[in-house]
């Protein structure tokens, strides 16, 4: 029989009583008030018309939940398909899977160890001990990519004699150690003072006890950015460093240009044990004089220079290797023990088409190569990537070194000058500098390039190495857009390096001036540092500059004025 569309058969069982058969969820025979496949109760025909319209909309209410369910599955599935896709995209996994099928053993690929980069795996699978024989995987993982675009002209050069002294400079290994600088010194009070943010004289004045000391303690506190325990027991001597101006902190340890940055961990900032080394990385091309100013201005902070030089332009001309005949002439002798030389005898594929490519390229070779060559590298150990035109200032530096506490990656804010630090431009340059080893392997995968870049919390390592690591990693910046802790001259040079600057720019960052044969002229270049005007005809507006200020130029160029003057003072403002 059928009530409204549903199909019931009645069927005999023992004892004479007449039950349902439920037939239009599951078409099988039931024998009891419900039915074990739909789940269902069954309909009897003695049922009125009203309770068998209910009972089917009940059927058909869980037909649609399932299908709604079906449909959320499907949609989940489709979202997470296309998360994944993404972050895949990013590390170029799919492309390294059809390079590496036969190396995909576990999940430890997505890590980013296992991609055949000889100074990834290296560093990490030994604790961040380099191997002597490391740099040698990685001039064949590079050359193995073909990067010479096209033979090029070679211009003159000479290389160390392979049999003399010199003749391994570009492929030996840097053994880090330890710095035992004592930094810090006790007081006559006792106090633990940093010895150049600390007056040794008001430091050492006779000791005050806690019946009188109130007003020290609040004056202490103001002063302090690590919280430190004030109270002080009747009787006992209170040890107290007095900060000369610039410094802060209850160690005096804490300079201006972090008391007064965005940093948000200051409250819980604490001295290291053992101070970090920093690596301070750099690509050279004739910015010699400024490389001078950068030794001489971060000698005391840094413990290795990793300098890269290539005997291509960025425009991928060929041209000598000044720099590494400077560097065995003696010129660089004061500073030699801390620089590691990086040659790049390569230019690469597609970068006179796209001078990106290029420009890119010798970032991630000065950090894969340098870094491979080094030994002894420790997870905190700090790296600091820098143009050859921007020149941290040394308190900054020394403070990573020395202290715990704040997050990474972190920026520096810098002084922005144009032809020479007289012509001083408006805001600063902050662009990101810096990290821990542990996560330039970890999240940028030891490529300096990554570093440069402000998309580090997309990056497939970041969310695991924040989680390893313990910390919040937030970005941050030494110095404010009022306090510098740097200088940035771009185009400080004289008229000659100017015009070299130009024909060996990179042929990306357009308009390339270097292509106009009226802007290589060299009174047209002397015209543009008297005015200050730029290659497009325009003036910008340049705010007043004083010799006298503070961080108008680097303490070096200021002690040697006559020899670099012509980067304080315009040579042709009279002309």
């Amino acid at each position: 029989m059928q009530f409204y569309g549903i199909e019931l058969r009645t069927q005999r069982v023992r004892g004479g009583v007449s039950n349902s058969v439920c037939v239009s969820g599951c078409a099988k025979g039931c024998f009891s008030r419900l039915c074990r496949v739909c789940n269902i109760p069954q309909v009897f025909p003695a049922q009125g018309s009203r309770e068998i319209m209910r009972r089917t909309s009940m059927c058909r209410m869980k037909i649609r939940k399932h299908k709604l369910f079906l449909v959320c599955s499907v949609g989940l599935c489709v979202v997470s398909f296309l998360y994944c896709y993404k972050t895949l995209h990013q590390e170029f996994l799919l492309r390294e899977l059809s390079r590496h099928k036969s190396s995909l053993k576990s999940l430890a690929i997505l890590s980013g160890f296992l991609w055949g980069d000889p100074l990834t795996s290296t560093l990490s699978n030994n604790n961040f001990r380099s191997n002597t024989n490391n740099h040698k995987g990685v001039e064949k993982a590079m050359r193995q990519k073909n990067y010479n675009e096209k033979e090029q002209p070679l211009a003159h050069f000479v290389m160390p004699d392979p049999t003399g002294p010199h003749g391994d400079l570009h492929k030996r290994a840097f053994i880090l150690q330890d710095d035992h600088t004592p930094y810090f010194i006790h007081t006559e009070t006792g106090a633990l003072c940093f010895r150049e943010g600390t007056d040794m004289a008001s430091s050492e004045v006779k000791p005050s006890y806690a019946k009188d000391n109130e007003g020290q303690i609040l004056k202490h506190k103001k002063n302090s950015t690590v919280p430190v325990d004030h109270t002080v027991k009747p009787g006992r001597k209170v040890a107290e460093c007095v900060c000369r101006q610039g410094w802060h902190g209850p160690n005096c340890g804490v300079p201006t240009v972090v008391q007064h940055s965005n940093l948000r961990t200051k409250s819980h900032l604490k001295l290291r044990k053992v101070p970090r080394r920093i690596i301070n990385a750099i690509n050279i091309n004739h910015e010699f004089d400024l490389l001078h100013v950068r030794f001489h201005e971060l000698a005391d902070a840094v413990d290795l220079f990793l300098v890269c030089e290539s005997n291509f332009t960025a425009y991928g001309d060929s041209k000598s290797l000044r720099f590494l005949q400077l560097l065995l002439n003696g010129t660089f002798d004061y500073i030699k023990h801390k620089i590691l030389y990086v040659f790049l005898d390569h230019f690469p594929k597609g970068g006179r088409a796209n001078g990106w490519i290029a420009d890119d390229y010798l970032r991630t070779f000065l950090t894969k190569n340098g870094l491979s060559r080094i030994q002894g590298l420790r997870p905190d150990d700090v790296f600091v990537l820098n143009d050859a035109d921007e020149i941290p200032v040394k308190e900054g530096i020394l403070f990573l070194k020395l202290y715990d506490g704040w997050t990474e990656p972190f920026g520096i804010h810098m002084r922005k000058s144009l032809y020479g630090f007289y012509w001083r431009q408006l805001g600063t340059l902050d662009v990101i500098s810096g990290c821990t080893m542990a996560m330039l392997i970890s999240v940028y995968k030891g490529d300096g390039i990554l570093l440069r870049r402000r998309d580090y919390f997309s990056m497939p390592g970041f969310r695991q190495y924040e989680k390893t690591s313990g910390h919040v990693l937030i970005l941050w910046s030494i110095g404010s857009p009022v306090h510098y802790a740097g200088w940035h001259c771009s185009w400080c040079f004289k008229p000659e390096g100017i015009y070299y600057k130009l024909v060996s720019a990179q042929n990306g960052d357009f308009p390339r001036w270097g292509d106009y044969v009226e802007k290589q002229k060299l009174s047209y270049i002397r015209e543009l540092i008297r005015t200050g005007g730029w290659f497009d005809g325009s003036t910008p507006h340049y705010p007043s500059t004083n010799p006298k200020e503070h961080m108008f130029a680097p303490k070096y160029l200021l002690d040697n004025y006559e020899k670099y003057h012509y980067l304080l003072k315009n040579p042709y403002a009279n002309g």
